[in-house]
């Protein structure tokens, strides 16, 4: 898979950009470079940064998206065929994908911005380099199909996880795990975790839901 930036599409970016674009290029006719139509330009600019009367929300809304450079662009993707370097999909921001679809690809460039961060190479050499990653409820509101993709990828790494997750997940990942600690607050007012193997959570979970059935 290969990606590259690819300008926003977003009217208000690019109408910012172009204006930034207009306040320091070129000049009049007779060279001179700052004139009183640039200074009215620079002007206008400034006042709608700073927030103009009776419309500083509206300014202010406008100003946090366009002065953040990360909406300036958007992000491409193309997934290839291993065999022969074909085009297999191609993703993008603002492209009609799935969720499924969008999930896969976002714990794809995750995984390997990891492992390019922990210099994994082979698999061989995995085994000597420090790799823990710690998610928080990264699986949280993904399907269980883009879940178990991300989990079977990050296995693939020799990733070690540590994964922060809501019990509506644990049916999920607890195939990709080999210990629990559960935590639980009463009241709000007394954190305690009860550390369990893999082993241990499913005898605990069997026994809780033939104790429910039977009840």
């Amino acid at each position: 898979m290969d990606g590259s930036p690819l300008a926003s599409p977003d009217v208000e970016v690019r109408d910012f950009q172009t204006t930034l674009r207009n306040c320091i290029s070129g000049g009049d006719e007779s060279g001179e470079l700052y004139t009183e139509q640039k200074f009215l330009q620079v002007k206008a600019l400034v006042e709608r940064l700073n927030g103009r009367e009776g419309q500083a929300d509206l300014d202010a809304r406008w100003r946090a998206k366009v002065s953040d450079v990360r909406n300036w662009f958007e992000f491409g993707a193309k997934e290839r065929w291993r065999a022969d370097g074909t085009e297999r999909e191609f993703y993008r921001d603002s492209s009609g994908k799935s969720g499924g679809q969008k999930e896969k690809l976002a714990y794809t460039i995750l995984a390997a911005a990891l492992a390019y961060q922990f210099g994994l190479g082979e698999a061989a050499t995995r085994k000597r380099h420090f790799r823990f990653v710690v998610i928080d409820e990264a699986f949280g509101r993904g399907s269980d199909d883009s879940t178990r993709y991300g989990l079977e990828l990050f296995g693939k790494l020799d990733l070690q996880l540590l994964i922060v997750t809501p019990l509506q997940k644990i049916a999920v990942i607890e195939d990709y795990i080999s210990a629990v600690h559960f935590a639980h607050n009463e009241a709000g007012a007394n954190s305690m975790v009860q550390n369990l193997t893999i082993e241990e959570y499913r005898t605990r979970k069997q026994e809780f839901l033939a104790a429910a059935v039977s009840a």
